[in-house]
């Protein structure tokens, strides 16, 4: 419903929407600060801009008004990323904090029944480098053995650069699928 009304008042005002719609496209609109050394920065229309990628991954691996979206993503860019992307397709977000447990990750996925899962392959926190994929690999076993494998899809955001365990068919980068450069050094 919020994607119709921004279409229809984006259409309704094209000309007068892109006039006023240009200098704020340059303004930063996140900021983001995260292991010691990093800092990202998104302009208002580069956030858009992944918004619409994002979205646009999303119908085409077939989430429809109402479906759910599972994000475990520690507080990066791409959870914002894909919180946009879901109110664009009306999708519901379903938010799978990274510090579950994995019998909490099973509980969570399952409840969630969503086939698209959104995830990262590590997270710097507390100092260190932490597992966010490895939880959710093995909540999805877990799940698959105790209910039958539910056919899913699970987005890999590459925030850590490391070595990650993959799932052909199931797994894909988020970058490779919004055809944006990786935002991992």
């Amino acid at each position: 419903m919020l994607n119709r009304m921004l279409s229809r008042v984006t259409s309704e005002h094209a000309d007068d929407a892109r006039e006023a719609q240009e200098p704020e496209a340059s303004r930063i609109a996140l900021t983001w600060s995260g292991e010691p050394g990093r800092q990202e920065e998104l302009t208002h229309g580069m956030l858009l801009d992944q918004a619409e990628r994002a979205a646009a991954v999303l119908r085409r691996l077939g989430v429809r008004a109402g479906d759910r979206v599972a994000v475990h993503l520690p507080l990066v860019p791409e959870s914002v990323i894909a919180t946009l992307a879901c109110g664009r397709l009306d999708a519901i977000r379903a938010t799978l904090p990274v510090s579950l447990t994995v019998p909490e990750l099973v509980a969570r996925t399952r409840e969630s029944s969503a086939r698209v899962l959104i995830t990262a392959d590590a997270a710097f926190w507390d100092g260190a480098v932490r597992p966010v994929k490895p939880l959710l690999d093995h909540a999805l076993a877990r799940s698959a053995a105790a209910d039958g494998a539910m056919d899913r899809t699970v987005l890999v955001v590459n925030r850590c650069s490391r070595p990650v365990s993959w799932k052909p068919g199931r797994d894909m980068w988020w970058h490779e699928a919004l055809g944006v450069p990786s935002a991992a050094h």
